[in-house]
């Protein structure tokens, strides 16, 4: 009877810290109470154990909350035993076996997309994309999968003018503009998809990994061999007018079952 009625204090207990967690910075009882919908005598409560187990700290001087050291300590643990990147790679090799292509797990740094995770046909072809290989996000399909996703304003941080788009192949977005209209369309169709903007004679299919927040926390792709002719008409997506769909849900399968053995939604 105990056990089963700590529960939803548990459950509450946690809204609160996902709560912390979501914010720039710390946030008064009051927010807390406010957006749970809790009663303020219980978001008290509440804090204050989350505060006696070190997850959550209490600034008096700002009356606020934040996370405590413990938050952080358990965060570092995840990163150390690496669970995204162990969930993600059978995911990867059975897309490989299923499309022949290379499949990559990639994540946000900055502007760049960082690549974790390389699975390889039983004959690869050599590309940029090593594990550990950083590339300016509005370039690969996996970059921009995550960025489609992500607030207009967030995107303009990262991205604040034309020096920031760097060029490698001579396609692909050149001004924040063009980068708009390309990410609307794929947020729009659930993929991402390059031709070249990396390397030429090489192309990508990708789609977005969504954390408990519906949040981008990575993309999945597979990179393959096409030869797309330059375009004088070239406006940045469609000069060879290849979408690829069906590789499209294969990639979109592997990315939703990953979104769903980490326990996130799509926003």
């Amino acid at each position: 009877m105990g056990a089963s009625s700590d529960v939803p204090a548990l459950r509450r207990g946690l809204a609160v810290l996902r709560l912390l967690a979501s914010r720039a910075g710390p946030v008064s009882a009051a927010t807390v109470a406010r957006e749970l919908g809790l009663p303020r005598s219980t978001t008290y409560h509440l804090l204050a154990e989350l505060i006696e187990a070190g997850f959550a700290t209490h600034l008096p001087e700002e009356r606020r909350y934040g996370l405590g050291l413990a938050a952080f300590e358990l965060g570092s643990a995840f990163l150390r035993h690496d669970p995204l990147e162990r969930l993600a790679r059978p995911l990867l090799r059975r897309l490989v076996d299923r499309t022949g292509y290379t499949a990559h797990l990639g994540v946000l740094h900055g502007r760049e997309t960082l690549y974790l995770v390389r699975e390889q046909p039983t004959q690869p072809q050599t590309l940029v994309s090593e594990v550990g290989v950083r590339l300016p996000a509005h370039l690969p399909a996996s970059g921009r999968a995550m960025l489609a996703h992500l607030p207009a304003a967030q995107v303009r941080a990262l991205l604040p003018s034309a020096a920031s788009f760097v060029n490698r192949t001579g396609r692909g977005p050149t001004n924040l503009p063009a980068l708009r209209r390309l990410l609307l369309a794929e947020r729009r169709r659930g993929w991402a998809v390059e031709d070249g903007y990396v390397t030429l004679g090489f192309a990508s299919v990708a789609a977005p990994v969504f954390d408990h927040g519906g949040r981008p926390i990575a993309a999945i792709s597979v990179t393959f061999r096409h030869l797309c002719e330059p375009d004088q008409h070239d406006h940045g997506q469609q000069e060879c007018g290849q979408q690829w769909p069906e590789l499209a849900d294969e990639v979109r399968h592997a990315a939703d079952e990953l979104t769903s053995r980490i326990g996130g939604h799509s926003g």
